[in-house]
């Protein structure tokens, strides 16, 4: 038994006012879907601390967490952070520092057990927040807190993280750009939200933008082509995966054409970096997925794969 199951109450307070894709009902899939699946039983639960400013502050500035703080709302209050749709209520914040604190335990954890894996079920999402702004449902960015903290904490010097949202991670790629420690590689629809990446040239940061309709072969032959050649080469010490499954099929928020077998295929690509570079250690880390029965089976499969001895 290896994979750490970490999550938080807390995570599921944060809402928007009404309807809201990014909706604590997302949590509540995955957990029921894992129950069908029959992956529970191979799960170990954490309770996910509250990120310290310490930690946050390793990648995100002192005056966004501070105007965070000041303009946190009242009871029944609700505020946005990009002026669109991304909501800060009264619980978000609380919400969004267990979501960080949570990469920040896996991070410990797998770091502190050889062949041990992580899966943070939490929210609000991260990757498109940046170092001094939120966007696209996202607040902290999660999964560059656990990087920080795998190498400040922890004195790590290579530290992959591989983003299959179909969105691109654009807050992990500003965060890091001149971050020659970290190798990221976004797959992402393009052109669409957040209309970055396409563009970035870089030893050290790897985007794949594929066009609408992009089904699991042609992702397949991307990945293989460029994330699989550069992760070999980068050794990692330990992988960090933003893992969106918005690209789903069945995921009307976007247009690429994956099935579950597909996030199966790329969690099991990851993986056979992580055992042959970083004794298996890796983190997983929610990001987007929509379509809640769509998001239960693909968490299902991934963890599936996540938690093959």
């Amino acid at each position: 038994m290896k994979l750490f199951f970490i999550s938080h109450p807390n995570c599921s307070r944060h809402r928007g006012p009404g309807y809201h894709p990014e909706s604590p009902e997302r949590l509540s899939a995955i957990d029921d879907q894992l129950i069908a699946a029959g992956v529970e039983p191979w799960l170990r639960h954490r309770e996910a601390p509250l990120a310290s400013r310490e930690q946050l502050l390793r990648v995100h500035s002192p005056e966004y967490l501070d105007a965070l703080a000041e303009g946190a709302p009242g009871p029944g209050e609700w505020t946005t952070l990009d002026g669109g749709d991304t909501y800060f209520g009264e619980h978000s914040l609380d919400a969004a520092h267990h979501a960080a604190g949570a990469v920040v335990l896996a991070v410990d954890l797998v770091l502190a057990n050889s062949t041990h894996t992580a899966f943070c079920s939490v929210r609000p999402p991260g990757h498109h927040a940046g170092a001094d702004y939120g966007m696209g449902f996202c607040v902290f960015n999660n999964v560059a807190v656990g990087a920080a903290h795998a190498m400040e904490g922890h004195g790590l010097s290579r530290v992959a993280i591989a983003d299959f949202d179909v969105h691109h991670g654009n807050g992990t790629e500003d965060i890091f750009r001149d971050e020659p420690r970290v190798l990221f590689c976004s797959s992402f629809q393009h052109p669409f939200y957040p209309h970055s990446g396409a563009d970035t040239v870089s030893d050290h940061i790897l985007n794949l933008p594929l066009p609408a309709g992009t089904d699991g072969a042609a992702l397949r032959a991307a990945v293989e082509q460029h994330w699989l050649p550069a992760l070999e080469a980068f050794r990692p010490e330990l992988i960090l995966v933003s893992a969106g499954f918005d690209g789903h099929l069945e995921d009307d928020l976007a247009g690429f054409r994956l099935v579950e077998s597909d996030y199966a295929w790329l969690t099991g690509a990851l993986y056979d970096i992580a055992k042959r570079h970083c004794d298996g250690r890796l983190v997983s880390v929610l990001e987007g997925g929509y379509n809640l029965s769509a998001l239960g089976r693909s968490v299902a499969a991934h963890l599936k794969v996540l938690s093959e001895t």
